[in-house]
């Protein structure tokens, strides 16, 4: 069971410590954005909608002392209000407030694009992304160390089943288990009736053992509807749902997680940092999804997880629709606590083309090996930029 903190309390000064950082100021002098749309290799379809094409917007951001650093946002609608479009108008904004200013510095950069402007926590993240890729390298440390982790853990990550048909559903599954991949999630949050027949007919695919995971996207529309099919799923060897009722319930979780024999997770409802406290005060459920693009970045993000690792919370590092760039900052994070027990990092392999150079490498049953070399360790593809629109 989870344990409710109560002298948990959110404080402005409590980020990760810095290793090694350098005294030498590396000081913004230009900033670059890119929109990148990849299509999909088959439409990636969820319970808010369908998605054909990525559309994505890529940061760098170069300093005086000659690094650049690289950053990458998914921006999603119907979750952060945000999409490409409104990511490059918002991208100006926060380019105009860094530009001067330390790179090194990050909290007072972060300080200055949340006083620029409200919530767009997806084109922060890029900023906040690029700004440890810089920091890292001038440390001379891979992002992970930089933040504090260690590389004494594997990251395995899932393969997602979208929402469809049960027998395309099952196909899918089967398919990503004879692939190697040693766990799959499922996307549901349809008709209740019908997301029941959606995962026995991948149960019975796939075997009475294989782990499955379950995502609603705030697909059903109460407690009592999310109560009635996680019952119903029970007997079919559930790891845990995310997100089963609206974000706008999450005074609900509670009771849901107290009466469900499925673990929940906080998906949606779990934004930034001051969302996280709030369901740790409430013990709303047993687990945290944590993403960059909804917490505003690794700073943001690093905060979350260290008041879910001090109330002994389950955490999962996921993201929207980002390309191995943003995954692989994701991918860093991720080892940061022992409490990350679950990786979500599977979009980059639903992408039509890889746009990326490095970052970080899928091997055999899912196995997600993260670079070694200081800052983040990925870039875009030079000549893949050649070809988006540039601002």
């Amino acid at each position: 069971m989870w344990l409710a903190a109560k002298s948990l309390q959110l404080k402005a000064n409590s980020f990760p410590i810095l290793i090694n950082q350098p005294a030498m100021p590396q000081t913004i002098t230009h900033i670059s954005l890119y929109r990148l749309d990849v299509p999909l290799k088959e439409p990636f379809v969820i319970s808010l909608g369908p998605i054909e094409t990525v559309q994505n917007v890529v940061v760098s951001i170069h300093t005086t002392e000659g690094l650049t650093g690289w950053g990458e946002c998914s921006p999603f609608a119907t979750i952060n209000g945000e999409t490409a479009d409104t990511c490059l108008v918002v991208g100006r904004l926060l380019a105009q407030a860094l530009k001067g200013r330390d790179a090194l510095d990050i909290g007072s950069s972060i300080t200055a694009m949340d006083k620029t402007i409200w919530a767009n926590s997806s084109i922060k993240s890029a900023f906040d992304m690029a700004l440890h890729d810089i920091a890292a390298q001038a440390a001379g440390l891979p992002l992970y160390r930089f933040l504090g982790g260690e590389a004494n853990k594997e990251l395995f990550t899932d393969m997602t089943v979208s929402i469809g048909p049960a027998q395309k559903m099952a196909a899918d599954a089967l398919r990503f288990q004879q692939a190697g991949f040693t766990v799959v999630k499922v996307k549901l949050g349809g008709v209740p009736v019908e997301d029941v027949v959606r995962i026995k007919a991948i149960r019975a695919a796939v075997g009475p053992t294989f782990p499955l995971r379950i995502d609603a996207n705030q697909g059903w529309p109460d407690v009592e509807t999310a109560l009635d099919v996680l019952q119903q799923l029970t007997p079919l060897n559930i790891q845990h749902c995310e997100e089963p009722i609206p974000r706008w319930q999450y005074q609900h979780l509670p009771r849901l997680s107290a009466a469900s024999p499925i673990p929940i997770m906080a998906d949606e409802s779990c934004c930034g940092p001051h969302d996280a406290e709030r369901l740790i005060g409430i013990q709303a459920c047993p687990l945290l999804n944590v993403k960059l693009g909804k917490a505003g970045g690794l700073r943001k993000a690093a905060q979350i997880v260290q008041l879910a690792a001090g109330a002994r919370m389950g955490m999962q590092v996921g993201g929207f629709m980002e390309s191995r760039l943003g995954m692989t900052a994701a991918a860093h994070l991720a080892l940061t606590s022992p409490f990350i027990r679950y990786c979500d990092f599977d979009t980059p392999l639903m992408f039509a083309a890889d746009p990326v150079l490095e970052g970080i490498r899928y091997e055999a049953g899912g196995r997600v090996v993260v670079p070694g070399q200081p800052g983040l360790g990925a870039a875009p593809d030079p000549g893949f930029l050649q070809e988006v629109t540039k601002i």
